[in-house]
């Protein structure tokens, strides 16, 4: 290409034909774009200034008990989705600028040709710039009150800990991120964040309530008529897709939490860490706000529609506040290494239905480390609603925006889209995991029951769960993983998660395996060559 531009510089011709001319410039220019764009990213790379990086991740599934028990005959699902995304950074002495464009799709959901719906999947994952504040390091700066002070502000990703309660949910193709600013100070080895987000759908001219979530632009009502959804509504409707009271919310995109029907309004976030040798300490302050609603109808295409409205002033306030302790001992050239984490989290205030909560959730685990080998069990308690509590209240954590298939189970059966149980849930566990120069080999087993006792059952156990997987590197931007998952369920699981039906209704064997390659080019990376004598 670079060739055939600098003939056609140095030639001068204009050998366009009327029919083409306007095609045919149009073209040029963007070739000289490209080419001005290439050479200037190249000589930025000198000064470490610039950064173009991508990705592509198909991800082929095969589900039958993925997520939910299927009734007795159902079919196995199948279908491959993909991420692509392109990721742009810059680096300046104060200043650090990061955008992260992405489009995730099916293979095969788009029409062939183009319409108006098609690029709906296309979406700004992450844009943000991070400016330098304070830097003991910086001469110039004359605030030297702290080591470094820094603001981030924009859509980030937001990862602590082990991202148990705040994480970027990297297994989903679309990932979480969120609108936010974030003040950051590191000073004498501690680490302070302050967070806070405020959402609105529109520029709007009077009131902040907000509307969760994407809302469809048509739904059916009562009677399975398509109608155009209510304005300031979120519409309730059945497994037929028809509005009814008793319903649940639907939307064009879900919000991107755990399970939750409602995304929050704003929030307010502080975290504090401080490593002391080879423990580390965490303590995390969440606070979400969600607006208030009304359950009411719209007549409608000689029918109702049920929903949500949010036009009532004022917000459910929820506060999740809790810490963790990280110690390792030992060392892997001798003994080995044992890593030990211990957490307690609470929840109190008011959920996003408005019912007083009152909840908890800890965690301990073990993980011994030998050469190639780690391996350890655990134990995860999350709170969860007697069959004496008031329908007022709510006993039932909320495991925030965490990234749940990485801890309970990878078959998503809890703390995922598709609902949790009202009891609660107790998590036994036992992970290994083989390290080899090129991959890795994991193997968990899960012991799920209730945290509290079901109605109409004598029995807390839902059931047991395998996880297998093999991931392995081929090049420096590419690996593939591959995962089989197997959950051998109690009629418990259909009562918890409140399926319609019996559950001898149910196929109790569940099973999940994907094939994931995940391609990570750094455009800008030049492979290092010998110098010739």
């Amino acid at each position: 290409m670079y060739k055939f531009l600098s003939n056609r510089v140095r030639s001068g011709r204009r050998d366009f034909t009327p029919q083409k001319n306007i095609l045919q410039r149009k073209k040029v220019i963007f070739q000289k774009l490209l080419y001005i764009f290439l050479i200037t990213l190249s000589s930025a790379q000198a000064h470490a200034q610039f950064s173009l990086t991508g990705q592509i991740r198909p991800r082929g599934e095969v589900r039958k008990g993925f997520a939910n028990l299927v009734p007795n005959g159902a079919k196995t699902a199948a279908f491959i989705s993909q991420r692509t995304r392109l990721n742009f950074g810059y680096k300046w002495e104060r200043l650090t600028f990061g955008v992260s464009a992405q489009d995730v799709r099916v293979w095969g959901q788009d029409a062939s040709t183009i319409s108006q719906a098609d690029g709906s999947r296309f979406m700004l994952h992450e844009s943000w710039a991070d400016l330098t504040l304070a830097n003991k390091a910086d001469t110039t700066i004359k605030f030297k009150l702290f080591d470094n002070l820094s603001l981030k502000i924009g859509r980030q990703e937001l990862i602590y800990d082990d991202a148990r309660l705040l994480g970027n949910l990297d297994w989903l193709q679309q990932g979480r991120r969120f609108d936010m600013a974030l003040l950051k100070v590191v000073h004498q080895g501690w680490q302070v964040d302050i967070g806070y987000a405020f959402n609105q759908n529109n520029e709007n001219f009077t009131r902040t309530n907000y509307v969760p979530a994407n809302i469809p632009t048509n739904v059916k009502n009562n009677n399975g008529i398509l109608v155009p959804t209510p304005a300031n509504m979120i519409p309730l409707v059945n497994a037929a897709g028809n509005s009814t009271k008793t319903g649940n919310p639907t939307f064009t995109n879900p919000p991107n939490t755990n399970g939750g029907n409602q995304d929050y309004k704003n929030f307010t976030s502080v975290y504090v860490a401080r490593k002391f040798g080879q423990t580390k300490i965490s303590a995390l302050y969440f606070h979400d706000e969600f607006g208030k609603y009304r359950l009411d109808s719209v007549n409608s295409g000689g029918g109702k529609v049920y929903g949500r409205f949010f036009d009532v002033n004022g917000t459910h306030n929820r506060n999740t506040f809790g810490a963790m302790i990280t110690p390792v001992f030992g060392n892997a050239s001798g003994f080995g290494k044992v890593a030990v984490q211990a957490a307690y989290y609470h929840q109190n205030g008011h959920d996003r239905d408005g019912k007083k909560l009152d909840a908890y959730h800890y965690t301990i685990s073990a993980n011994y480390s030998k050469g190639k080998f780690t391996l350890g069990p655990g134990f995860d308690y999350l709170s969860g609603n007697k069959t004496t509590t008031p329908t007022t209240e709510s006993n039932r954590f909320d495991p925030l925006y965490g990234t749940p298939h990485k801890f309970w189970g990878t078959m998503d059966y809890f703390y995922a889209p598709t609902g949790s149980p009202a009891a609660g849930l107790k998590d036994y566990y036992f992970k290994t995991k083989f390290t080899a120069n090129q991959f890795y080999v994991i193997a968990d087993y899960h012991l799920f029951e209730t945290a509290q006792a079901l109605a109409n059952s004598n029995s807390q156990k839902l059931g047991q769960e395998i996880d297998l997987g093999i991931n392995y590197t081929l090049n420096k931007f590419t690996t593939v993983e591959l995962g089989y998952s197997i959950m051998k369920a109690k009629d418990n699981m259909v009562i918890a998660k409140a399926q319609p039906g019996s559950p001898a209704d149910y196929n109790k064997t569940g099973h999940f395996g994907y094939l994931m390659i995940n391609i990570k080019p750094d455009f800008l990376y030049t492979k290092p060559s010998a110098i010739k004598q």
